[in-house]
């Protein structure tokens, strides 16, 4: 029986969810890289449904850390198994780590990646586009070899790429993205030729069908997300709050205006378990986006308003105060017209360099028995927190997911809040001093 038979349900802020046969039982599953923003988030909405899903494998370099588990009950812990196992290693060596510990699964959710330090710092096109390419393809393509070692055949094999799958971040492309657009790659791309490994080992092994998500920039709770662009403005909102002053916006006019997708992790685990258990859904590729587009004039007064900021401000609209980045006479995704032009009154990076900003948040941090100091680490901790206020937005197309039938949907709003929220039980971001988000209806 398909989800789509059956009546919708909510899970707190998370509304129109698909419901399954209660004949989908026993089930196990293996999520890679669940110690990151977007396998956790996964981890987590397997773990809520024990009839369904009696045992997962979460396999990572190092273990998702106490405070991330201490988010899961007890009962959800008893079910998830951990196995350190680094993907660069041999098939042979990786394979027989998953047979001696007789991991199986009905479904793979595969999230691994590497983030060479080049990106961490936001290179990452021109020479550098090489090196995420490389050891990314190795980690795919080892785990799938290994897999036939360990006698391991899931039914279904989900990968998790991202809005790079259309080369956002290679120039303008044509939007909104859409599952069945071309490949236009005008640098190296590792979403592409993994795809093509995933493909291939489905070919080899009929019994196995493939899936893929794209989602955009991603909502969720993890205790170190270099791309999670979210905690570095909790951080900027939290100081300057603390300082008794406004919440400035970075940005210039047009990307105060700009309207944003943005995808939480939660709700895109959601559509992923959907995906894999739907049969119809077998070998299709789907974006993954909130199906809540948000400009910035409205998350910064909400901003404001959640650490208790003397008010927000809008964009700088003195043009001659307005820095101008442009990547100049160079191809884009979209064939034609000028690349991105970067448009900025000041920065976070800049922000968080000045040392009365990195004492009042160690004030907040013995406040609130905090655990984390990203102003150790300003280019990564606040570099994308920059990206996403300067306008480098997402357009995903939900229209394949809505026509398969998934309707899962969250106000972004109140996800960010939920996340926060999240983040501040880690002790990783001081209180939020309201009880909730105004979501946008």
């Amino acid at each position: 029986m398909g989800s789509e038979l059956i009546p919708l349900h909510n899970d707190g802020i998370f509304k129109n969810l698909p419901t399954f046969s209660p004949e989908i039982q026993g089930l196990t599953a293996i999520v890679t890289g669940a110690n990151g923003i977007s396998g956790f988030a996964t981890l987590r909405v397997l773990l809520q449904s024990p009839h369904r899903w009696r045992k997962v494998w979460a396999l990572s370099r190092s273990p998702p850390p106490p405070e991330m588990m201490a988010l899961l009950t007890l009962e959800q812990r008893q079910r998830v198994e951990y196995l350190a196992i680094n993907f660069l290693e041999k098939p042979e060596k990786i394979g027989q780590i998953l047979k001696d510990n007789g991991v199986t699964a009905n479904a793979i959710f595969f999230y691994s990646y590497f983030q060479p330090k080049s990106e961490e710092k936001g290179v990452q096109l021109g020479p550098n586009a090489r090196e995420p390419c490389d050891v990314n393809i190795e980690l795919i393509s080892n785990f799938l070899d290994a897999l036939p070692l360990a006698n391991i055949q899931p039914a279904r094999f989900l990968l998790q790429t991202g809005a790079k799958n259309y080369n956002v971040h290679q120039g303008p492309a044509r939007t909104p993205y859409v599952e069945s657009d071309p490949r236009n790659n005008l640098e190296p791309n590792f979403y592409y030729p993994q795809e093509d490994k995933l493909f291939a080992y489905c070919k080899e092994h009929p019994g196995t069908g493939w899936n893929v998500i794209c989602p955009a920039w991603i909502i969720g709770v993890v205790s170190n997300g270099a791309m999670n662009v979210f905690p570095p403005l909790a951080v900027y909102a939290a100081v300057q709050a603390h300082k008794g002053e406004a919440l400035h916006f970075p940005g210039d006019y047009g990307a105060y205006l700009f309207t944003f997708e943005h995808s939480t992790a939660m709700l895109t685990g959601y559509l992923s378990e959907w995906a894999v258990l739907e049969d119809k859904c077998q070998n299709q590729k789907f974006n993954a986006s909130d199906g809540c587009p948000l400009p910035h004039n409205r998350l910064w007064p909400e901003l404001a308003r959640w650490y208790g900021c003397a008010g927000s401000t809008g964009p700088e609209l003195d043009a001659s105060k307005i820095t101008t980045v442009d990547a100049g006479d160079v191809p884009t995704p979209l064939g034609y017209g000028p690349s991105y032009k970067t448009r900025f009154a000041w920065t976070l990076c800049e922000w968080a360099k000045k040392s009365e900003n990195h004492d009042v948040w160690k004030k907040i941090m013995s406040e609130h028995g905090l655990m984390q100091d990203p102003f150790e680490d300003v280019e990564g901790s606040f570099f994308y927190g920059d990206l996403v206020a300067w306008g480098l937005g997402v357009q995903l197309s939900m229209n394949k997911a809505r026509y398969f039938g998934f309707t899962g949907h969250v106000d972004t709003l109140e996800s960010i809040f939920w996340t926060y929220g999240e983040l501040s039980k880690m002790k990783l971001l001081p209180p939020l001093k309201v009880a909730k988000a105004s979501p946008l209806i």
